[in-house]
C-alpha cells in the first residue's frame, strides 16, 4: 500500500489503511534479542495478512532499550519483516537519541517514523509540538504521532496535532488509551489535513472503522491476527457484514489476558499460542507469575474455541 505524502507530493510506502502490529521484541533472560524466534513471528504475521509493524512501539518495550540496542533492533526488523512495512518509533526521553534514531531510520530506507510525546516530566503543548517537530526535521521521513497519555504522561492536544500537521510530514496518527471518544475528532482532523487515523482499540475495530479510522495498530495482532484481519477485510469489502464472531472472540480474549498488566499480557497471550515471546524484560513477581500461568491455561480452550490453534 502507498499514499502520496501531502508535504512532498512523493509517492510513499508508508501505509494508509490495514492491520498493523505493535510488533512484540522477544528477548532471552538477559534482554538479548532472539533473532530466530523473531524472525519466525514476522513471517507468521505477514502470512496472516498483516501488512505492516510498528517496531519498538510500547508493545516492544522501547524503555528497556539503550540506543544502540534500538539501532540493532531496528535494522534487524527490517531485514526481516519485508514486505511488510517497519515504521520505527523513535521516542525517547533524550532529544539527541531521537534525532539520532530518526536519522538511522532514514538510512535504514524505512518509510516513516514515530513519535510519541515527551514522558516523564510534565510538558506544555507548546514544548511537545517543539520536541516533535525537531524529531521530524532530523528524521526527514513521513511521521505518526503515537498519542498514548496513560503511559506517557502527556497528552497529544488536538491544537498542535494540526500545528503539527502543518509544518511537517505527517502521515498519521495512532490513539491509545482509554479516551476513545477522541477517535472522531481526529478523524475529522485527518481528512482535513491528509493524514490517516490508526487506533489502538484492538477490541473495537468496526467501530473505529464505522467512524472513518484507517485501521488498527495493535498489541493484539501479534497473538491473535487472524479476527483482526478478517475483521478489517470483511468490513471494506462489506460495511453491513456480520462480524459479531470474530468480534466476540477478541472482547473474550482480551477480558481473560487483562488480568495481567500490560506487556506482560501480551507475552502471556503468545506463550498461550505457542508464539515463542522468550522471557518478561521486566521484574515479574511470584504473584504475577502464578496469575500468568493462570492466563496462560484459561487461553488455551478459548483459542480452540474461535479455532485459533496454533499453525
Amino acid at each position: 500500500m502507498s499514499f502520496f505524502s501531502p508535504k512532498s507530493g512523493k509517492p510513499s510506502l508508508f501505509p494508509h489503511a490495514g492491520i498493523l502490529a505493535a510488533l512484540y521484541i522477544p528477548t532471552d533472560a538477559k534482554g538479548r534479542l532472539l533473532k530466530r524466534e523473531l524472525g519466525a513471528h514476522l513471517n507468521w504475521l505477514r502470512t496472516q495478512g498483516v501488512v505492516g509493524v510498528l517496531a519498538l512501539g510500547s508493545t516492544g518495550e522501547f524503555p528497556y532499550f539503550d540506543l544502540k540496542e534500538k539501532k540493532a533492533l531496528l535494522e534487524t526488523v527490517a531485514e526481516l519483516a519485508g514486505p511488510m512495512t517497519v515504521i520505527a518509533h523513535i521516542t525517547d526521553i533524550r532529544p539527541s537519541a531521537v534525532k539520532d534514531l530518526g536519522k538511522f531510520a532514514r538510512k535504514l530506507g524505512l518509510p516513516g517514523v514515530a513519535l510519541m510525546a515527551p514522558s516523564f516530566y510534565k510538558a506544555s503543548q507548546a514544548d511537545i509540538l517543539a520536541y516533535l517537530l525537531q524529531g521530524a526535521d532530523a528524521a526527514e521521513l513521513p511521521v505518526m504521532l503515537y498519542n498514548f497519555p496513560e503511559l506517557v504522561g502527556n497528552r497529544l492536544g488536538i491544537e498542535i496535532i494540526e500545528q503539527f500537521a502543518k509544518r511537517a510530514d505527517m502521515a498519521a496518527i495512532k490513539q491509545s488509551g482509554g479516551e476513545f471518544a477522541y477517535h472522531p475528532e481526529l478523524i475529522a482532523l485527518g481528512k482535513a489535513r491528509g493524514f490517516s487515523v490508526f487506533s489502538g482499540a484492538d477490541t473495537r475495530i468496526p467501530e473505529i472503522l464505522a467512524l472513518g479510522a484507517a485501521g488498527c495498530i495493535g498489541g493484539m495482532v501479534n497473538f491473535v491476527p487472524e479476527p483482526m484481519v478478517g475483521i478489517f477485510h470483511t468490513l471494506q469489502h462489506n460495511p453491513t457484514a456480520d462480524v459479531a464472531k470474530m468480534a466476540a472472540s477478541l472482547r473474550e480474549v482480551a477480558a481473560v489476558i487483562d488480568q495481567l498488566t500490560f506487556p506482560l499480557n501480551v507475552v502471556a497471550a503468545m506463550d498461550a499460542r505457542g508464539l515463542k515471546p522468550g522471557a518478561p524484560k521486566a521484574v515479574v513477581s511470584k504473584e504475577s507469575s502464578k496469575l500468568y500461568a493462570k492466563v496462560v491455561a484459561q487461553l488455551k480452550p478459548l483459542y480452540r474455541k474461535y479455532g485459533l490453534e496454533r499453525q
